[in-house]
């Protein structure tokens, strides 16, 4: 074969690996940008007022008593089903209505997938005021269920945020908080949608959430560590500035 054509070969392959390489650097994601996830995609809330439903939200939450009950009873089946894989004896006194409270509980557990967020939780709670200085409700008792291993995690969220002409009553940030956590979750998603729910609705100038939780997966099974708690914090807006990130954290900690 020629040597031209050798050479040609070679120039070729060259530019096809530039070429490889720069479609490399201009499709990767940039350093300040992060990755998506599908539980805090937009619309934040949806325009029948759920917030990132879940697959079956709606269906649950239109269903009849009647659809309610059969809800219950396959959930009971498949409950009952565990219960023999384990080893156990359905029949026996003390398990004999488990899988139907079972079911119920975890019904009650989850209830946060179908609570409208603009009509259950919001309400008229939104009013006009002039404040543009912190406000903070720290302390607020959530529990959840991890969903890696549907066991609960518990603890207390912190929520702060800097009004811009708009505040909501203070107890909403507390059934925000447990609108959220009614459901299968991470940690560290459940402190992003607080946040971007709070900056969704009210429009401030930045909110701030941290979550301290322990963790039953780490606490009861895997390396049972039973001291050990998780934290985590989400912030929004202005409060990724150095200087309002320290103010919060600050009143957050005075007085503990």
């Amino acid at each position: 074969m020629p040597e031209s054509h050798h050479h040609h070969e070679h120039v070729n392959s060259a530019n096809s690996h530039s070429e490889l390489a720069k479609s490399v650097v201009r499709s990767s994601t940039p350093l300040n940008q992060r990755p998506v996830s599908p539980y805090t995609l937009n619309p934040i809330v949806e325009e029948d007022g759920f917030s990132w439903p879940s697959f079956g939200t709606r269906k649950r939450a239109e269903e009849t008593e009647e659809e309610h009950q059969k809800r219950i009873d396959r959930i009971s089946g498949a409950v009952k089903t565990i219960l023999e894989e384990i080893g156990e004896d359905v029949e026996r006194e003390g398990l004999l209505d488990t899988p139907q409270r079972y079911a119920k509980a975890m019904l009650y557990f989850t209830t946060g997938y179908q609570t409208n967020i603009m009509d259950d939780v919001i309400k008229n709670a939104v009013f006009e005021e002039d404040h543009n200085e912190m406000v903070i409700v720290r302390d607020i008792e959530i529990y959840s269920l991890c969903e890696h291993h549907l066991v609960p995690f518990f603890g207390k969220v912190h929520i702060g945020y800097i009004p811009n002409k708009k505040v909501i009553g203070l107890s909403k940030l507390a059934r925000l908080a447990e609108m959220y956590a009614r459901r299968l979750q991470v940690q560290e998603r459940l402190s992003k949608q607080i946040a971007m729910a709070l900056q969704d609705i009210l429009k401030p100038m930045g909110v701030a959430v941290v979550i301290e939780a322990t963790h039953m997966c780490m606490v009861s099974r895997g390396v049972q560590k039973t001291g050990s708690s998780t934290i985590t914090s989400s912030m929004l807006g202005c409060f990724r500035a150095h200087k309002t990130r320290e103010e919060f954290l600050t009143l957050l900690n005075r007085g503990r």
